[in-house]
């Protein structure tokens, strides 16, 4: 007579295999559907004025897959970093959107989602390896919890700012391969040392893992997480710290060495990246006790926000921000934290692995090495916190272990309690991530939210302000550029932007004062002595114009726009062979420079080269149809010829342009 009990628990069983069957194509999907939906509203975003404009609509190097951009993307050290795969990315989005900030915007998701469905896979594979002992009906609950894990990771509202804004595609990107890396590394230790496809699986691993750093190299701390790994939960390394460094050990250290290669070079590379661009602020500006206070801050922080995701801000500037009982209090509690996981590293192994890790990931990011006004980022949060989201999902999973065993009684009230509470906390991040989406939907709601965090940030007023000149709302800017100035007149960055708003007014004559005023302050802001040049230009001060525009072309000579400008002033001299000469210097450094073939044809027509003047009118009308002066420019060359005809059709156009305009 068979057993009730064991009946049911057999049915159980065959319930759970039954059911496993579908985990492994229906929690990745719930995952990305969720993660989508989640971060829809970015879809609707625009480019924002945080680098958006300077990395991608305002810089024509990465436009195109040609040998120029591609040598562009592999050397340059633009605004301080090096991720050449990253601009290889923003090249085939150009490519097919072009500057259409929608485009941009759903390959980030798209990335993000990616490395959602392949934190799963790693959750997976470490549940597993942590706990031997798990039974083949318990898969189904390690499937769920990989899922849990995923989701708590990739619709925590931290991964906003990396997915949000269009210029930290670096961080989705290399994120991608950051987790493609571990994944290839646990499956390589998987199927162990003797079998052949041992070494193809650490090879991928390896070139993973140059692909994430050639994204960002934020990534660089990584051999030192699989070491973390070998010990647990791999146990790679014996069960010991005195087992580590013995013969059974090397082959395990031997083939850390390639990735720590790559790592090395990585954070050379950063720093030059750093270096060069005049980034990194100086031991006498922010010393060693400031940054070492900075980076135990930022431990703290970033676990706080984790648990309490609220008042997120694009930017917690280091002035506006920086608040010393905080910084005392989070250096007490990082400690004390430290030492009391370490007290319990047996008992406990799988928080101690978590946080060390933690600590690894974060620390290029944590100030030692400090560029830009932040004290801590959002976004700086994306690789470190996968560990945190791994040992939620880790505790989730050895509670429905417990509640599905026989030590409950109600194993179904049980089972539903946990699993609300896993929703319950997805729903509540959801919710709060879809809203702050909605923040980075432009630049002037981005900068007016992180100033209702802290008003007292400049670099926040600034941007704000820039946001509403981009609107025409010049007074509104200006009053902003002024609030900053008056805390602090040596904001060189401010004082060009008010002097721009200024001209934009049309009072040139206080905009020339700024702008000469920021030029005192900053005698390297090509863009100062550029808008200064346009203004002695308007005030019909031409010597003066020519002056700051070589003055900007020696700052910066890629400076396509001053070379421009510089050939239209030299045309209205009557110095045609010069002003061709800088018009062909602007369409060198920016091909896609449609008013550069307008000037460039204008002064060969005046010249009688009318065959060069007609192919770059026919050049620029290529880039840009609707250019109604490319057209009456077109038009004239041809009546010259003779071609009357074709002249009339292009004369028309010229006209239905302009008074389309109108």
């Amino acid at each position: 007579m068979s057993n009730p009990r064991v009946a049911e628990k057999s049915r159980r069983l065959t319930r759970s295999e039954s059911s496993f069957q579908l985990y492994p194509w229906v929690v990745p999907s719930v995952v990305v559907l969720l993660t989508a939906i989640t971060f829809y509203p970015t879809l609707h975003n625009k480019f924002v004025n945080w680098d958006d404009y300077k990395n991608i609509v305002e810089n024509p190097f990465y436009r195109g897959l040609g040998w120029t951009n591609l040598r562009w993307m592999f050397t340059a050290f633009y605004m301080g970093h090096y991720h050449p795969l990253t601009w290889f990315t923003f090249a085939v989005d150009y490519l097919i959107w072009g500057l259409n900030p929608f485009g941009y915007h759903l390959t980030n998701l798209l990335f993000h989602c990616a490395n959602a469905v392949v934190l799963y896979l790693v959750a997976c594979r470490l549940f597993l390896a942590a706990d031997h002992r798990i039974n083949v009906y318990e898969h189904s609950l390690v499937s769920l919890a990989a899922g849990f894990t995923a989701l708590l990771f990739s619709i925590h509202p931290l991964r906003v700012e990396s997915v949000a804004w269009v210029t930290e595609r670096r961080d989705v990107l290399s994120g991608l391969f950051f987790l493609l890396t571990i994944l290839s590394y646990l499956e390589a230790v998987k199927i162990g040392v003797a079998d052949p496809g041992h070494r193809r699986w650490m090879t991928a691993s390896l070139g993973f893992y140059l692909f994430s750093l050639l994204s960002k190299a934020s990534g660089m701390t990584l051999p030192l997480v699989l070491l973390i790994l070998d010990i647990y939960p791999l146990r790679r390394l014996g069960q010991t710290s005195t087992g580590w460094l013995g013969p059974k050990t090397r082959q395990v250290w031997r083939e850390k060495m390639p990735f720590f290669g790559f790592a090395l070079g990585a954070g050379v590379i950063a720093l030059m990246a750093q270096y060069y661009a005049g980034a990194l602020r100086p031991l006498e500006e922010h010393g060693i006790a400031s940054r070492l206070m900075q980076a135990l801050y930022g431990t703290a922080f970033y676990l706080w926000k984790m648990a309490f995701p609220f008042s997120l801000s694009p930017l917690y500037e280091m002035s506006a921000s920086s608040n010393h009982w905080h910084w005392v209090l989070s250096a007490v509690s990082v400690m004390a934290l430290s030492s009391v996981l370490f007290a319990l590293r047996r008992r406990w192994p799988a928080i101690l692995a978590s946080w060390v890790s933690y600590l690894v990931i974060l620390a290029p990011t944590l100030g030692v090495a400090q560029s830009g006004p932040q004290l801590v980022a959002d976004r700086y949060s994306y690789f470190a916190c996968m560990s945190w989201a791994l040992l939620v999902g880790g505790v989730f999973l050895r509670l429905w272990q417990l509640a599905v065993s026989d030590r409950f009684v109600s194993q179904v009230s049980m089972t539903v309690t946990l699993t609300s509470l896993a929703a319950a906390m997805l729903v509540s991040f959801g919710v709060l991530t879809w809203k702050q989406t909605q923040i980075w939907h432009d630049s002037e709601s981005l900068w007016r939210h992180a100033l209702s965090i802290a008003p007292a940030s400049s670099f926040g007023r600034n941007n704000l302000g820039n946001a509403l000149v981009a609107q025409g709302r010049f007074e509104e800017a200006i009053d902003q550029f002024q609030q900053v100035l008056r805390i602090n007149p040596s904001d060189a960055d401010v004082a060009y932007n008010l002097g721009n708003a200024l001209a934009q007014k049309g009072n040139f004559e206080e905009a020339g004062k700024q702008l000469e005023h920021a030029l005192q302050i900053n005698p390297d802001n090509a863009m100062a002595a550029y808008d200064l040049g346009n203004v002695r230009a308007r005030q019909g001060r031409l010597g003066e114009a020519m002056n700051n525009f070589e003055l900007a072309l020696r700052i910066d000579p890629r400076l396509a726009k001053a070379h421009y400008n510089l050939g239209s002033l030299l045309n209205k001299q009557g110095k045609l062979a010069e002003a061709v000469e800088q018009y062909q210097k602007a369409l060198q450094i920016d091909a896609g420079y449609v008013r550069a073939y307008y000037g460039l044809g204008t002064v060969l027509t005046m010249q009688g080269q009318l065959d060069r003047a007609i192919d770059s009118f026919r050049a620029g009308l290529r880039l840009q149809p609707d250019f109604a002066e490319l057209h009456d420019g077109l038009a004239r060359a041809l009546v010259l010829q003779g071609r009357k005809e074709e002249a009339l059709q292009h004369y028309q156009e010229a006209v239905r342009l302009l008074k389309s305009r109108s």
